[in-house]
């Protein structure tokens, strides 16, 4: 229903022209208020720009049995549902959509009502009470009347991590305050959670607090079976556990489990004392449990359930079970949302990435990097692309360009884009030749689309493998950064290459080139505008803050040259990131691969492969021990987190050693076996940021690769 209703939003002509809604029933519940509503006269704005966390927040409030409201922005605008519509009286209808302080006029400025929206809007720290008197008109020719309360406010944040409004949990009667309040804190949390690894992880931490229990599951469908997370009272977790995905495990659809009893049959099932998991314990932890209760999550298209268990004999009472069920329905939204952005993020991003070439060119003297980054919530393709292709006479082309838009319409420009500039390279490679040519092509599509707005840039360049040197034109896209070799020690210098700037693609100007020539050890990077851009922020700014960023750079690697870029200038972006980066290299690199299946033995046989190559190329011990060690760490939490076989490269020059480990992020088919074996759970990473030079993450079509690089100098060499 809550779904229904904020796809309403969008599409009701009364929310987007401010029409007058004729009165009927309907229109007094709190769903056909929020379909109906002028919104664009209020801080909130027209529906179709809300923020996804905003939308998500609504929905969870929407669906939720417990009084619930939102004070939205600085002007505290209110949305609540039925039940907090029940506590309002006769102020509800007028109520919605309106500023909290006039609704509640008699009684806000009283201590303990506005005041604590105040501070938790400004702080962000939580707030819960057990009983608070407030006097409230609720009729509107009433005398003020004494109402009690036990409420507990959150602050909501948008998918940005802004503080956009508190949400509120109240009801009339004196039960347990924190219980409400870990309801406040659990539809926060959740209103953040984007994919079913986050709300995972605010589901098990916050049963295990809320209900002081001592072991957790979460689980849901998965294809044949049931795909199940744990968490044990006692566990230990840092931080870089809480950033890297649950370790999930596989059930049959017939496993006896008491999670997958309730998620098939969708009936809730309570032990008070016994050993409910005897027939599927793993291990001591499920052996030790007595007291446990099923919960099952029930949506419209995902099945799954909760379970919380005791050490001891417990019985579960009528207000707990009333929470539980509770919390259950509110993880089993989020679940769903989640799900639905995955499926969408999924098609999105394959569909982006699937126009983006698989593979780019391995050189002796070029090395070349680059990474894609979605703009928005990542659940739409856009029209950022990048490539890079060597030609039949030997010289490397490449390509950054970006199509104006995020939507199928800007990524099927962008491929047809991408797909002719490679027909007319192989024509004729001249930068100005393709340009010109994809001028008449984009300005064609326009014509036959009958859209003015096409709007598309293009940087593209030859660069000649024998003696570093590149010709390279541009439409309208941002000048290339070039960095240039520096001694050890000292900070590289920089530059933007004075390209003439051309127009954009579809409008029949002139394009011209230039030519000048890399330097070994020179690095030129391609960028999209995404990378600069920022709201309320000078250009000038975003181009300074990443020459910055590059000229401090440990190497001119551009794998870490890409890295660094994405995250250069500071703030979010909404625009999709493009980069990438070319190496002239002083030297060729020497490398070597080596593929990992998902068995338990296989950190151990990367150890030895690493020895023995690193040996071989004669590096340094101290270089050898630091990268067996951190390669050991990646390996491991790619078989933990991905389950699928992984890849090792490794990659070296005179100056640096360069590793990555790549998984396909498929995720959730690790055995027993492997958990027991692979024990290290994510702690490696601040191992190896102690341990190497500069090291990332890359995002890829499935799962992701990360890397770590050490510098070779005389330091390492004599320890």
């Amino acid at each position: 229903m809550a779904r229904a209703v904020v796809r309403a939003v969008s599409a009701s002509p009364t929310a987007q022209a401010g029409g007058q809604v004729e009165e009927d029933p309907a229109h007094r519940t709190a769903a056909g208020l929020l379909a109906s509503h002028p919104w664009h006269t209020t801080p909130l704005g027209v529906p179709g720009g809300w923020d996804p966390a905003l939308r998500a927040t609504i929905e969870l409030i929407m669906g939720s049995p417990v009084a619930m409201s939102l004070a939205y922005g600085d002007a505290y605008t209110l949305i609540y549902n039925d039940a907090f519509a029940t506590i309002l009286g006769g102020k509800h209808p007028a109520a919605f959509g309106r500023p909290a302080a006039d609704v509640f006029e008699e009684a806000w400025a009283t201590p303990g009502v506005g005041d604590v929206v105040d501070r938790v809007y400004r702080t962000g720290e939580p707030f819960r009470e057990a009983e608070t008197a407030v006097a409230l008109v609720r009729s509107p020719a009433g005398e003020p009347e004494q109402a009690v309360f036990t409420r507990g406010c959150s602050v909501v944040r948008d998918s940005q991590g802004r503080t956009i409004g508190v949400l509120t949990v109240a009801t009339e009667t004196t039960e347990a305050t924190s219980r409400l309040q870990s309801l406040g804190e659990l539809t926060g949390a959740l209103a953040g959670a984007v994919t079913l690894d986050d709300v995972a992880r605010v589901a098990l931490r916050y049963g295990l607090s809320a209900f002081d229990v001592d072991h957790m599951t979460f689980g849901v469908d998965d294809a044949s079976g049931w795909r199940v997370v744990r968490r044990v009272r006692g566990e230990l977790l840092d931080e870089a556990d809480e950033r890297l995905p649950p370790l999930w495990r596989r059930l049959p659809l017939d496993s006896p489990s008491p999670l997958a009893k309730a998620a098939g049959s969708g009936t809730a099932a309570f032990t008070e004392d016994g050993t409910p998991l005897r027939e599927v314990a793993a291990d001591r932890h499920d052996q030790r449990q007595r007291a446990m209760a099923a919960i099952p999550l029930s949506t419209h298209s995902l099945r799954g359930a909760l379970t919380f268990g005791r050490r001891h004999a417990h019985l579960w009472l009528p207000a707990e079970r009333a929470q539980l069920t509770a919390a259950a329905d509110l993880i089993g939204q989020a679940a769903e949302r989640a799900r639905r952005f995955e499926t969408q993020h999924g098609t999105a991003q394959l569909l982006q990435r699937s126009m983006l070439p698989e593979h780019l060119p391995n050189l002796d003297r070029f090395r070349v990097a680059a990474r894609y980054d979605p703009g928005i919530d990542g659940s739409a393709a856009g029209g950022d692309f990048y490539d890079a292709f060597v030609l039949p006479e030997g010289r490397l082309a490449i390509v950054l360009g970006d199509v104006a838009g995020h939507d199928m319409h800007a990524a099927a420009l962008m491929g047809q884009v991408r797909a002719a500039l490679r027909a007319l390279a192989l024509a004729n490679p001249d930068p100005v030749v393709v340009l010109d040519g994809l001028d008449k092509l984009v300005g064609m599509l326009g014509t036959g689309t009958r859209s003015h707005e096409l709007f598309v840039t293009v940087a593209y360049g030859l660069l000649d493998q024998r003696d570093g040197g590149l010709t390279i034109a541009s439409a309208g896209h941002p000048a290339p950064l070039i960095r240039h070799a520096s001694a050890e020690g000292q900070l590289a210098t920089v530059g933007y290459l004075d390209v003439p700037t051309g127009t954009p693609l579809g409008l029949g100007g002139a394009h011209r080139a230039m030519t000048t020539a890399l330097s070994p050890g020179d690095t030129i990077l391609l960028f999209s505008d995404g990378v600069i851009e920022r709201r309320r922020r000078e250009l000038d700014d975003g181009l300074a803050a990443l020459a910055k960023s590059v000229a401090e750079a440990v190497s001119g690697d551009p794998r870490n040259l890409c890295a660094l870029a994405t995250s250069a200038v500071a703030g979010a972006t909404e625009d999709d990131v493009a980069v990438l980066a070319v190496e002239y290299a002083s030297t060729p690199s020497r490398s070597a691969t080596m593929n990992v299946p998902p068995e338990p033995t296989m950190p151990g046989r990367v150890r030895q492969w690493m020895k023995v190559q690193l040996s071989a190329w004669d590096v340094p011990e101290a270089v050898i021990g630091a990268a067996v060690l951190c390669t050991s760490e990646l390996t491991t939490n790619a078989l933990l987190h991905a389950g699928t076989a992984a890849r090792v490269h490794i990659d070296l020059t005179p100056e640096r050693l360069l590793v990555s480990v790549q998984d396909s992020g498929t995720r959730g088919t690790v055995t027993r076996a492997h958990t027991d074996t692979l024990s290290s759970r994510g702690r490696g990473l601040g191992l190896i940021e102690e341990l190497s030079d500069a090291w990332g993450t890359d995002p890829t079509v499935r799962g992701s690769t990360v890397w770590f690089e050490i510098l070779l100098s005389e330091d390492r060499e004599n320890p």
